[in-house]
């Protein structure tokens, strides 16, 4: 059976589509529903920069007795059933039966920055709960108590100087740590990160942290390394409850 659309609307004004099914469990009868299973984003924090639309898969599964329209988990704050209310359209899959009123569902979050206002403040812990809605009116809501992180994206820039460099001599690596204002929908200067500089020595296969520096008020990062070997130096951020995580570009570096 296709997909129904319904709307709504959340705090703060943005209006989400929610896509549901219309299907309904055989043998359905009088009784209550359940939600379990339920998984958001594989467990990882939902990352969402300025610029393009992020989409989160969650999984769960639902037990009911009850005719239902449709089906679907979502992120809160406050009260599962009256507080704030993160997304900005969720897409739900048909029912794949796992047996009598038992159905397994496929669902996407989806959150796009340039199509609905975000707020800086939205970043940071959010509370899952699963829903439906009855045939004939009404619902249920089932708060499950798993948190999950949206944050706000960070990059990192990168520059190590002089290219090449003899044995011996300084190095000196600058960039910068800049974070997604979600309101200005621009990366803005993330200042006070403390931040790691690593190097990879040409051939090798991963990179060794070899200091870790503080970012200025400014974001700006810069720090001097003695040159031993050729190889390519990046910083690389680890994030916090409201900022994801980031790395720069590698840059290569010639030491004679």
């Amino acid at each position: 059976m296709g997909k129904k659309v319904f709307q709504t609307v959340v705090a703060g004004g943005a209006a989400a589509v929610l896509l549901g099914v219309a299907a309904v469990p055989a043998g359905a009868a009088e009784g209550g529903v359940s939600f379990t299973r339920v998984q958001v984003n594989g467990g990882r924090a939902i990352v969402i920069g300025v610029s393009k639309e992020v989409a989160a898969p969650t999984s769960f599964r639902m037990t009911t007795t009850r005719s239902w329209k449709w089906p679907a988990v979502f992120l809160y704050r406050g009260n599962s059933t009256t507080g704030e209310r993160l997304w900005h359209a969720i897409e739900t899959s048909d029912c794949h039966a796992a047996g009598a009123g038992v159905c397994d569902f496929n669902e996407t979050m989806y959150f796009d920055p340039t199509v609905w206002d975000m707020r800086n403040s939205e970043a940071g812990a959010w509370k899952a709960a699963a829903e439906v809605s009855f045939k004939g009116g009404g619902g249920d809501t089932d708060d499950k108590g798993l948190t999950t992180y949206v944050k706000r994206n960070s990059r990192l820039s990168v520059n190590a100087a002089p290219e090449p460099v003899s044995t011996g001599k300084t190095i000196t690596v600058t960039g910068k740590v800049t974070r997604a204002n979600w309101e200005t929908k621009k990366y803005a200067s993330y200042g006070g990160r403390l931040v790691s500089l690593q190097f990879k020595p040409s051939g090798a296969a991963s990179y060794t942290t070899v200091k870790k520096v503080h970012a200025s008020s400014s974001g700006a990062l810069k720090t001097t390394v003695k040159a031993s070997k050729t190889g390519a130096w990046r910083w690389a951020y680890y994030g916090n409850t409201t900022t994801g995580p980031s790395t720069s570009a590698a840059d290569n570096v010639v030491v004679r």
